[in-house]
Formats: structure tokens, sequence, C-alpha cells
């Protein structure tokens, strides 16, 4: 049977947060929400149109995960969100008040520009040539 990347999961403060900036703003479908007891949800994203590659937003449990919040990737971008139209999306994102480190910039792979979510995880918004 072939693999593929099912999910990766995103340290967060709040579920309720992330889903205000992923599903509200983003536009990202929320595919599950499940009680799982003792305040744990299982949280899942996936961005507008993808089919695969979904997000469990996973809210930090204690301190250790807390202080992972924002850096799960040692500063580095560390998500990449694909599009067919960097114009389109990019314009998007602004009006939703997404901040971007950056203007669009042109690689020989495509363009490109990095983001941060409100909880401070770089992304890539990138359009492959």
């Amino acid at each position: 049977m072939p693999q593929q990347l099912f999910a990766i999961a995103l340290v967060v403060p709040d579920y309720d947060a992330a889903l205000a900036f992923y599903v509200d703003r983003l536009g990202f479908t929320l595919d599950q929400d499940e009680d799982l007891g003792d305040g744990k949800r299982w949280v899942r994203v996936t961005p507008p149109g993808g089919t695969a590659g979904s997000i469990i937003l996973a809210k930090a449990d204690g301190a250790q995960q807390e202080t992972a919040i924002g850096n799960q990737t040692g500063g580095r971008v560390g998500f990449f969100l694909t599009t067919d139209d960097f114009a389109r999306d990019h314009a998007t994102m602004l009006a939703q008040g997404v901040e971007f480190e950056e203007a669009p910039r042109h690689e020989p792979y495509g363009t490109v520009a990095v983001w941060r979510d409100p909880f401070g995880n770089r992304w890539d918004l990138l359009e492959f040539s």
C-alpha cells in the first residue's frame, strides 16, 4: 500500500484560538473536533481544497509543551502552504490580517513569502513555477 503523510501536530495555546485563525480567517476545513475528555480534543484541519496533509491542533499540556508554541522548528520556516494562485491567496491572507515577514519574492522554484500564524509559527506561502 502506498504511504502518504496524513497529518502533523501543531502545538497551540488554545483549541478555539487556533480554530479562529485557521478555519475562520484562513478558510481551512474543520475535519474533526472530538472531545477526548479531561480538556483534550482531537482537532484536525485541512487547507482549503486540500485532500491530504492535515494539521492536528494540539493544545499544549504543561510547561515543556508551552515553550514549544511558535518554535517547534527552531525558528525556521517549518510549514509550507502551496497555492495555484499566489497573488489571490496572498491578497486574501493580507485582508484577513495575516502578518507577512517579507514581500513576495521569486525563486527558481516559484513565488514565495514567509508569514507567521498568531502563535509564532513560520510558514511559506508558495506557488511552484
